[in-house]
């Protein structure tokens, strides 16, 4: 028996006798994932049994080295452990941006102090982060940021706002862009800092959207402090950082285009019905929907390629933008297709007959997404300069 057979013989069996059957039902939704933190969100008590004890093992962040929490597994025992979890249904037992966004970027900016500090407290879900990127006046032009560090010896006093913060009223920590230099040029003087939410100096507003909740925030900094240790590379540096987390954050954004629990297919034929022949009954959208199912297969098995090539250490670079375009406008599709096949009971807002408003809610935030973590047409001039060679108009 190959190593890689026998690990996946254990692996089955550990997860059959250690994965709850609680956590192996379909996630409902945004509020059924297990973020973890100081004060967690809990949907069932078994979240935070399945989060231990996957934590036990590191496979929270299967590929991180185990010297800092994670696994240590190699790309092709991640990929067994991921069918093995698929196979009974197995929920991801930790969704955090710490795993998504800011791990990365520790692994490859910061110091062995700081990677010993912060990611063992992410594999175990014990802070939830936040991410303090985008201002009123700096959306898409982020590198024109206004927040301002002031150096005070060990520390910085933070001062400044962003908006868009997800999840900053629940998160226990911030990485956060901030302007210790104000010489240069915009792209100068920003760099890369962590520090505690739950301090005097920071205020945080839900912004509530249009498809009725948010997950975003204002966020206000008066005079907040950051410990200098948790300055991460050089002073100044942080662009630099700020543009490779962007690369994760845009991989986890694309992921929404990703194939749900329950298909567009599937949701037709419970609201349409088939006819003799088992096919749904209204052709044009039959035609629209097999469209959209083969391009997220696609889409799917281009995200996996590039995935095993990024293992193999060639990295995303500018592939992650085309991930974000195009994963967000098949998230987008998706959802126009979903409040077509449900009709009448897609447009209420509330109630089981329209299933508690979620199609026409999730329908309005998709709209989001193409704006979010860079908005498509960042994205598509990002692609035209780095990926397709086209010259500056």
């Amino acid at each position: 028996m190959s190593d890689l057979n026998q690990f996946r013989q254990q692996t089955r069996a550990w997860l059959q006798e250690n994965c709850p059957e609680t956590m192996r039902q379909r996630i409902l939704g945004f509020g059924d994932f297990y973020n973890g933190g100081r004060n967690p969100e809990i949907t069932h008590p078994d979240q935070k049994l399945w989060c231990d004890r996957m934590a036990d093992r590191g496979w929270t962040v299967p590929h991180w080295p185990k010297e800092y929490g994670g696994g240590g597994l190699s790309a092709e025992e991640v990929s067994v452990l991921g069918q093995e979890m698929t196979a009974i249904g197995a929920r991801r037992a930790l969704d955090s941006f710490g795993i998504s966004m800011l791990g990365p970027a520790l692994l490859h900016f910061g110091s062995e102090a700081q990677k010993l500090e912060h990611l063992p407290k992410i594999v175990r879900g014990e802070i939830r982060w936040c991410q303090g990127y985008s201002e009123p006046n700096s959306g898409s032009d982020l590198a024109s940021l206004a927040t301002k560090a002031e150096s005070k010896g060990d520390h910085y006093l933070i001062n400044g706002q962003k908006i868009w913060t997800s999840y900053a009223d629940k998160s226990d920590w911030i990485f956060c862009l901030v302007r210790t230099d104000s010489s240069g040029t915009k792209h100068e003087g920003i760099s890369f800092v962590l520090f505690d939410m739950a301090q005097e100096g920071v205020t945080t507003r839900p912004i509530k959207l249009i498809s009725g909740s948010s997950p975003f925030c204002e966020t206000f900094f008066d005079n907040a402090i950051a410990d200098k240790k948790n300055l991460i590379g050089e002073e100044g540096n942080g662009w630099t950082i700020a543009k490779y987390l962007l690369t994760h954050e845009r991989e986890m954004i694309s992921g929404f285009g990703a194939a749900p629990k329950k298909s567009v297919g599937q949701l037709a034929l419970e609201n349409m019905g088939a006819d003799a022949s088992g096919r749904l009954c209204n052709s044009i959208l039959r035609q629209n929907i097999a469209q959209y199912q083969l391009d997220t297969m696609a889409f799917g098995a281009t995200m996996a390629r590039v995935g095993d090539e990024s293992k193999a250490g060639q990295g995303l670079g500018a592939a992650s933008s085309i991930f974000k375009y195009y994963g967000t406008e098949l998230n987008k599709r998706r959802n126009e297709l979903n409040l077509a096949v449900c009709g009448e009971s897609g447009l209420g807002w509330e109630g089981e007959e329209y299933h508690q408003g979620a199609i026409s809610r999730d329908w309005l935030r998709s709209k989001g997404n193409s704006i979010e973590g860079g908005t498509s047409e960042v994205q598509l001039n990002i692609i035209a300069k780095r990926v397709l060679g086209l010259p500056d108009a």
